[in-house]
């Protein structure tokens, strides 16, 4: 038994609710790379801005050709013991809610319900359109891509169809991030896991239930920022970590 994950252990069984808080660092471990690392894919291609997807349709093209390019890591990626271990204090009721900067569907593809994960930046596993919110599977998307060279227009309302992601200069989502608030100042142990806690307002959350008098954790391999603010930092894997801790309580 780790220290590490016997402190953790001991916060999680003083609490009544927690949120847990996840970024790319808990993903890493079913092969799905941390695009904003050096060395990751936002450092060898530019994203799009959204305002250039909206505006320009060559923009979009080149969107849609990134995304049907058949290099997509996201959708053959399996959750991990991380994620496992964050359904486990879902369905035990330990933690109200998951609060997410991914957008890889692996916590729902864990078992956790659509309304127990809270989305900040999207959903990369379907497209919606800009105008209704009507939302589509890939598939004959790519279909009509590689027949005319574009993605046609919504069916409903005629509206552009995007990736469900939240891009680069997009508004984040106004209920999710209400959502995530409300979450962040009920709980009483919030647990920041592989997160670098530098893209905000996101990164916000964690001092934001610390000030309410929540204890903070953060289970990071590097270290972050907001350290000085927790209860308890943990510098290690997340996956083995963070399923020992939950191990030990059951």
């Amino acid at each position: 038994m780790s220290s590490n994950a016997d402190n953790l252990a001991t916060l999680i069984e003083d609490s009544s609710s927690i949120v847990i808080f996840t970024g790319a660092g808990i993903s890493t471990e079913s092969g799905i790379p941390d695009f904003r690392s050096p060395g990751g894919i936002w450092s060898k291609i530019k994203p799009i801005m959204f305002q250039d997807f909206v505006s320009d349709p060559e923009m979009r093209r080149e969107s849609w050709r990134r995304k049907f390019s058949g290099s997509d890591m996201m959708s053959k990626a399996k959750p991990n013991l991380g994620h496992y271990a964050v359904a486990t204090l879902i369905r035990s009721g330990k933690a109200s809610h998951v609060i997410t900067q991914n957008v890889d569907n692996l916590h729902q593809n864990s078992g956790i319900p659509d309304d127990k994960i809270i989305e900040l930046h999207g959903n990369a596993t379907y497209a919606k359109c800009l105008d209704c919110g009507k939302t589509y599977d890939f598939d004959p998307l790519e279909q009509a891509f590689i027949s005319a060279g574009e993605v046609p227009p919504c069916t409903q309302c005629g509206g552009t169809i995007k990736t469900a992601t939240i891009s680069f200069g997009q508004s984040m989502p106004e209920a999710e991030m209400i959502l995530a608030e409300e979450a962040t100042l009920a709980c009483d142990l919030f647990i920041a896991i592989g997160s670098s806690l530098v893209v905000y307002p996101a990164a916000s959350f964690p001092v934001v239930a610390k000030r309410n008098g929540a204890k903070l954790v953060i289970l990071n391999r590097e270290a972050t920022d907001v350290d000085i603010h927790a209860d308890l930092v943990i510098n290690d894997e997340i996956g083995p970590t963070l399923s020992e801790a939950v191990e030990i309580i059951n």
